[in-house]
């Protein structure tokens, strides 16, 4: 793997450890070290990426981009379409395509290889919740400390779990880690179990992206320090603050429109089974709405365009969120 700082962090060589998996990295400033992936990076880009509509190609001779033909009035692909999209390239198109140094598809080679070195099953790694719970993120000092009747802190915000209530385990630090999508909701290392710690407003907080509490608290701080204070008294404050700004927030809705985004296509990896009827209802709604994209042909009718997309995008997120 490269040298990205993610790679040289403690979790993530605690999360190899447990399964065993040895770390190697590739030398700085040589890529031929990664050719494989690398070239599959450009494979996907001069076949795929730089094909669809909004790529970023023409910007590299900026005199010939004019207002009707600029990549940022023809951005129309979504997260998820897009990852819809890779994913057929990927598997209906490249992989089964011949390949010219392979003498057959990657799908034939791959299916050869496994016929002669076998499955090897014993050395797969589980996608289950143990694992799930050991690639989420720790926060700052990986370790807190559980107090009587509350529980753990993170982000302001409170964790409790009935194990807590063991006078034995009172006042020490344990090892935990937060879901980034979902502030309602966290895990402590109890005992040499995780076990599922619930915020005392789970109500809420659920479905909350890290991001969202953090423009929040950072609002609520700005706030706090023009009355001489410095920091954020309990999270009760939190919630009071966060239902306070919910529908007046327009940095908010927007966190939220995006995480809603990003969840739809982690539901896609974590379920592959529905990426084929996800991606062909949104192509049909994509067909049935190109007419549309020609009213981008002036610039008052994109910006017409652009602010009914901006009042149908908030009243899904207040649909999609519910009301609080």
């Amino acid at each position: 793997m490269d040298n990205g700082a993610e790679f040289h962090s403690h979790y993530f060589d605690q999360l190899l450890a447990t399964y065993a998996c040895t770390k190697k990295h590739r030398p700085p400033a040589y890529p031929r070290f990664g050719s494989v992936v690398e070239r599959l990076f450009r494979t996907a880009n001069t076949q795929l990426i730089y094909e669809l509509l909004g790529n970023t190609q023409l910007t590299r001779k900026h005199r010939c981009v004019t207002k009707s033909v600029s990549p940022s009035k023809q951005a129309v692909w979504t997260l998820i379409v897009l990852y819809s999209a890779l994913l057929s390239w990927g598997y209906e198109v490249y992989e089964q395509r011949e390949h010219p140094a392979l003498g057959q598809t990657p799908r034939d080679a791959f299916n050869v290889g496994i016929a002669l070195g076998g499955s090897r099953l014993h050395r797969r790694v589980e996608y289950d919740n143990i694992f799930r719970i050991l690639t989420l993120p720790a926060p700052q000092q990986s370790k807190r400390k559980i107090q009587p009747g509350q529980g753990v802190k993170i982000h302001n915000i409170y964790y409790w779990n009935n194990e807590f209530r063991n006078p034995e385990i009172e006042f020490t630090s344990v090892d935990v880690r937060y879901d980034p999508w979902d502030a309602g909701i966290a895990y402590a290392l109890v005992q040499g179990q995780w076990v599922e710690c619930i915020s005392k407003y789970y109500q809420y907080f659920k479905g909350r992206s890290e991001k969202e509490i953090q423009l929040v608290s950072a609002e609520l701080l700005a706030r706090k320090r023009l009355q001489g204070h410095n920091f954020i008294n309990s999270d009760r404050e939190l919630v009071q603050f966060l239902n306070s700004v919910e529908l007046t927030e327009e940095k908010l809705l927007l966190q939220r429109l995006k995480n809603a985004e990003n969840k739809s296509v982690l539901q896609l990896i974590e379920d592959p089974s529905i990426v084929r009827c996800v991606s062909d209802q949104l192509h049909s709604d994509f067909e049935n709405n190109s007419s549309e994209v020609n009213l981008l042909e002036s610039e008052n009718n994109y910006l017409e365009t652009d602010q009914l997309m901006d009042i149908k995008n908030k009243l899904v997120s207040l649909e999609y969120y519910g009301e609080f």
